[in-house]
């Protein structure tokens, strides 16, 4: 498969392409609004049911990275057809499962199929394409991936509030089925495979860091952090496994990531940004749907389509800068794209319990926006100057990082808010006293000197704890937005092609 020659079967490759991404994409905030539902059928406590959301995860990162090492050894074809059927074959598994053990086994099957899916059709979009269409491409691929996790709690909601908590899992399989039936008979076989050794120790360090740093992530807020032995545990062995890896990638002839993919200045700053952009992206998507639910009492439907213009905005975005991007400088746009989405957050720093549906669709729909606007030029700028013989496995290193900037900020910013949460509480508490007017004012319709009046009363503190403790977090999430932005200018400047399609780095 040469980038850039013609393939007659390009669409259809294209549309495959797609379902296999969106299958992926979906699956990874589908399942989390149906999990009290499983908690219920399974009969599980909460703390084992965050192991049907971390088996997967830990999964899918650990296998991410070995994309381009598959790819590079056997037919990606073969590779990318493997995966899907894997994927689609344990999604039916999960919606069949009638244990939390089977449930966990078959989604950690479902993360080893699904970790190749993205990388492989980044990949194989920007070869089945010529370099004057890339941006064009990047822009179908990225509303896939970004329009799945934002519409997957909608979407979530509805199978499991209309049909059943299985049905999340089961959708999977009519789409998996299609994406491979598609591929089939349409993708062209590789013919740049060729043999060459496997590094184990490379592997195995690589894989023991990301998986237990995934861990800690996402089971730290449960555990309390470090004053947690298990997070501890986890946290010595993610940093002694990246040290051995790093050494061992430096000093090894033929190691499993090629430091020659480093060389290249553009993938290195692009690689930056996508962390960024996983922190900012999936951080905010963890931070909305609990507050409409737990403080503004909206049932999981209706904060599924409250949430769903934020897709809206990022499909608009995607389809104006796949042709923006043949007029103007990538670092321009992407600077667009960073101050609209700072501004988003900073409209969200003016949430309150009192505030209607319109901030937050406002607010999503210019934050879908700007993530648009950075996503697609980040992505093509990434590859531009990357040789063809690295591709997929710069594609594999480029999703790792967006998966543990999204693990990272998701973690972060639910520590911050729990913690300043408790803060706030404490705060405000302290004011409420018969000195107080504004105090005086809140309790005369509550009963204090009842247990039942003085439980409502701290329950209305704490839901305005809480939701300055959501601004923090929206405000914080601003500033590494906007800081973030002189970065672009390490980024080399793309020539516009004068409306001919085609755009050099320079």
């Amino acid at each position: 498969m040469q980038a850039g020659e013609e393939f007659p079967n390009r669409g259809l490759i294209t549309v495959s392409v797609m379902l296999a991404t969106i299958m992926q994409a979906l699956d990874s905030t589908i399942a989390n609004v149906a999990l009290p539902r499983m908690q219920g059928t399974l009969s599980a406590t909460q703390d084992q049911m965050t192991w049907v959301l971390t088996s997967y995860i830990v999964a899918a990162a650990i296998m991410i990275p070995l994309t381009g090492w598959l790819a590079r050894r056997f037919d990606r074809k073969l590779v990318f057809l493997a995966s899907i059927a894997c994927f689609t074959v344990a999604s039916a598994l999960c919606g069949m499962a009638q244990s939390l053990p089977q449930l966990v086994l078959f989604r950690l099957l479902q993360g080893v199929g699904g970790a190749a899916l993205v990388p492989l059709s980044q990949a194989i979009l920007f070869d089945i394409n010529p370099p004057e269409t890339h941006a064009r491409a990047m822009s179908t691929w990225g509303i896939g991936v970004t329009m799945g996790p934002i519409l997957g709690p909608a979407l979530g909601g509805w199978l499991t509030d209309d049909y059943n908590w299985r049905w999340v899992f089961y959708i999977n399989v009519p789409i998996g089925a299609l994406a491979f039936l598609g591929l089939l008979f349409s993708l062209p076989r590789s013919t740049d495979t060729h043999k060459e050794p496997f590094d184990f120790f490379g592997f195995i360090t690589l894989s023991l860091g990301v998986g237990a740093l995934q861990m800690m992530m996402d089971r730290g807020e449960l555990k309390d952090w470090f004053s947690s032995p298990e997070i501890v545990t986890e946290a010595v062995i993610a940093g002694v496994s990246f040290y051995l890896f790093l050494i061992h990638m430096l000093s090894y002839p033929k190691p499993f990531i090629r430091p020659a993919l480093f060389a290249d200045r553009n993938f290195v700053t692009a690689n930056i940004f996508i962390f960024i952009v996983g922190v900012v992206l999936f951080a905010t998507l963890a931070l909305i749907p609990p507050f409409l639910q737990n403080l503004m009492d909206y049932p999981v439907l209706t904060t599924g389509l409250v949430t769903a213009p934020r897709g809206a905005g990022t499909m608009m975005a995607m389809f104006l800068v796949g042709r923006l991007l043949n007029y103007v400088d990538a670092r321009k746009v992407m600077a667009a794209g960073f101050a609209i989405t700072g501004f988003s957050l900073w409209q969200m720093t003016h949430i309150s319990l009192l505030m209607g549906k319109q901030l937050i669709i406002v607010a999503g729909i210019a934050q879908g926006f700007g993530i648009g606007l950075i996503w697609v030029p980040l992505s093509t700028v990434a590859f531009a100057t990357l040789p063809k013989s690295m591709r997929t496995e710069g594609t594999a290193f480029f999703n790792l990082l967006r998966n543990v900037g999204s693990s990272i900020g998701i973690s972060v910013v639910q520590f911050l808010l729990t913690r300043n949460t408790q803060i706030m509480h404490e705060s405000l508490s302290a004011h409420v006293t018969g000195l107080n007017a504004a105090a005086q004012l809140s309790t005369s319709t509550v009963d204090t000197t009842s247990a039942s009046g003085i439980a409502a009363l701290n329950a209305a503190v704490t839901r305005q704890a809480a939701t300055i403790a959501y601004i923090d977090d929206f405000r914080l999430m601003m500033v590494l937005t906007l800081v973030s932005m002189p970065a672009l200018i390490i980024l080399r400047r793309n020539r516009p092609g004068g409306g001919k399609h085609h755009a050099v780095m320079e």
